[in-house]
C-alpha cells in the first residue's frame, strides 16, 4: 500500500509539472529542438539546417529544412518546411519552383506540417474521409508536379517549429515565409531549381500566397540566398481578405465597429471563435509593442487563450474551448474592445494588400458553399485589384463545394494554368469576365 501511495504521489507531482512549465514548450522532434535554439542570422532564404527524409513519390527526393525569413516588420525569423525535387541531374536552373502555403494547423511550435512522420507526400486533409491524420499535411498535386519536373517546397511559417510566436493569418508575414521558402529551395544545388516560380495556397495559405503577390520590393531585393526569383503566377484556393472589414476611416468609432464586427461575426460557434481568437493572437504576435490580448478578451480569456495556443494545434484548441466553455465561449470576449484603433491598423497592415497591384496574374478558386471563408472575400479582392489594373481570374468550382473540398476539386483548374504561366504564355484577362478561365 505504501508503494502504491508513493507511486500515486509521484504520478500526481508529475502531472502537476506537466501542466505547468513543461507544456509551455510542446514536444517537438530533435530537428526542431535544435532549430529553436538557433539565431535567425543569415541571408533571407538561407538554409541553416536540413536533413534528408523519405518520400513515397517515385523519382523524387526530399528534405526537411530550416531557413531564414522575416516578418512584415523586417524582423528576421526562422521558418521550417519541406522540399521535394526530382531525382537525377538537371541542367542548372532548369526546374521551376512551386511554393506551397498550407491552411490552418494551429499556433503552437508543434503544429508545422513538416513535423508529421512522413510529410513529403500528396496533400492529406484531416477533415476528408480519406484523411489519415489529426492535421493537414503534405503538398498539393505532388506526383504530377514531380513528373512535370518541378521543385516543390512547403513552408511551415514562422512560429510553427522554428521558435517565436506564430503570426497566424498575418498575410504579409506568411507570404514572406513562402517567398523565402522558394529562395531556400532554389539555393539547394541538389534540387536543380531555377528562378521561375508559382505560388499556391489554400485557406490561411491563400492569404499567404496573395499576401506575397504585392510585395514587389521584397521579392526583388538583392543579397538573399537566391536572388532573382521570377514569380509568374499566384493561385489562391478559398482566400481570406480580412481587410474587407476596413472602414473608410479608422477613427475611434469606426475602429471599434470594425473590431466588434470582426470578433462577433466570426464567433457564430466555438470552431469559428477559435479561428477568430487565433487570428487576434497572431496579430498581437506581430505587433507585441502596441497590442495586448486583454484589449479584446477578458483577463481570463487572454490568459486561457494564450495557454491554449502556445500548446495546442487548431482542432485540439477548439475541443478545449468547447469542453471548458461550451456555449458560453463568448464570455471570454470583452463587451467592448480597448485600444481599437491600434488593433484595426494592425489587422489592415498585416492583411492581404488590396491597394497594390500584384506582380503577376492571380487565380482565385472557390466553392459556393464555403462558410469558413465566404466567397465574398475573394470577390471583394478581385474588384479592388482589377480597378488597379491587375489581373485576377476568379472561378467558382463546379458542384456544391465547401471549404474543405476546395483543394481537391481545384486540381484540374490550377494544373494547366500553372503550366501555362511557367511556359511563358500570357494569362487571359481575368477581370473581363468572371468564372472564365483562359
Amino acid at each position: 500500500m505504501i508503494r502504491k501511495c508513493r507511486w500515486f504521489i509521484a504520478l500526481v507531482v508529475g502531472l502537476v509539472l506537466c501542466t505547468g512549465s513543461a507544456l509551455a514548450e510542446p514536444a517537438v522532434a530533435p530537428f526542431y529542438q535544435a532549430v529553436m535554439k538557433m539565431k535567425p542570422v543569415g541571408k533571407l532564404g538561407q538554409v541553416i539546417k536540413k536533413e534528408k527524409i523519405e518520400t513515397p513519390i517515385e523519382g523524387a527526393q526530399a528534405w526537411r529544412i530550416a531557413y531564414i525569413s522575416s516578418d512584415l516588420n523586417d524582423k528576421k525569423t526562422i521558418s521550417t518546411g519541406i522540399v521535394v525535387a526530382p531525382k537525377g541531374n538537371a541542367s542548372a536552373g532548369s526546374r521551376p519552383i512551386i511554393s506551397w502555403s498550407h491552411g490552418t494547423t494551429g499556433n503552437a511550435q508543434n503544429c508545422g506540417p513538416s513535423q508529421v512522420e512522413s510529410p513529403a507526400r500528396p496533400l492529406n486533409q484531416y477533415f476528408l474521409v480519406n484523411g489519415d491524420s489529426s492535421t493537414d499535411y503534405g503538398l498539393p498535386s505532388l506526383e504530377q508536379f514531380i513528373k512535370d519536373g518541378y521543385v516543390v517546397v512547403g513552408t511551415d511559417y514562422q512560429g510553427l517549429g522554428g521558435g517565436g510566436r506564430h503570426q497566424y493569418v498575418v498575410a504579409k508575414t506568411n507570404g514572406r515565409d513562402a517567398i523565402n521558402a522558394a529562395r531556400a529551395a532554389g539555393s539547394m544545388r541538389e534540387t536543380g531549381a531555377g528562378k521561375k516560380t508559382v505560388m499556391i495556397g489554400w485557406s490561411q495559405g491563400a492569404g499567404s500566397t496573395v499576401g506575397a503577390s504585392s510585395q514587389a520590393d521584397y521579392i526583388a531585393q538583392k543579397g538573399t540566398a537566391f536572388d532573382g526569383l521570377d514569380i509568374v503566377g499566384f493561385v489562391a484556393m478559398a482566400m481570406p481578405d480580412l481587410a474587407m472589414y476596413q472602414p473608410d476611416s479608422l477613427d475611434q468609432d469606426s475602429a471599434e465597429k470594425m473590431i466588434n464586427d470582426f470578433a462577433n461575426e466570426w464567433s457564430v460557434d466555438s470552431f469559428a471563435f477559435a479561428h477568430m481568437s487565433m487570428n487576434m493572437w497572431g496579430t498581437q504576435a506581430a505587433f507585441p509593442d502596441t497590442l495586448k490580448l486583454s484589449d479584446i478578451f477578458t483577463d481570463e480569456g487572454a490568459k486561457v487563450l494564450d495557454e491554449i495556443y502556445l500548446n495546442k494545434c487548431v482542432h485540439v484548441s477548439t475541443d478545449t474551448i468547447n469542453f471548458n466553455y461550451g456555449s458560453s465561449y463568448k464570455s471570454l470576449l470583452r463587451p467592448e474592445p480597448q485600444n481599437a484603433q491600434a488593433w484595426a491598423r494592425a489587422i489592415v497592415a498585416g492583411s492581404v494588400d488590396n491597394a497594390t497591384k500584384p506582380i503577376a496574374p492571380v487565380l482565385i478558386l472557390y466553392g459556393n458553399k464555403d462558410t469558413t471563408l465566404p466567397p465574398i472575400m475573394g470577390d471583394y479582392y478581385r474588384k479592388k485589384i482589377c480597378a488597379l489594373g491587375g489581373n485576377v481570374a476568379r472561378v467558382q468550382l463546379p458542384g456544391d463545394q465547401n471549404h474543405f473540398t476546395t483543394p481537391t476539386v481545384s486540381i484540374p483548374f490550377y494544373l494547366p494554368w500553372i503550366k501555362d504561366r511557367l511556359a511563358g504564355k500570357p494569362a487571359g484577362d481575368g477581370c473581363a469576365v468572371e468564372n472564365v478561365l483562359n
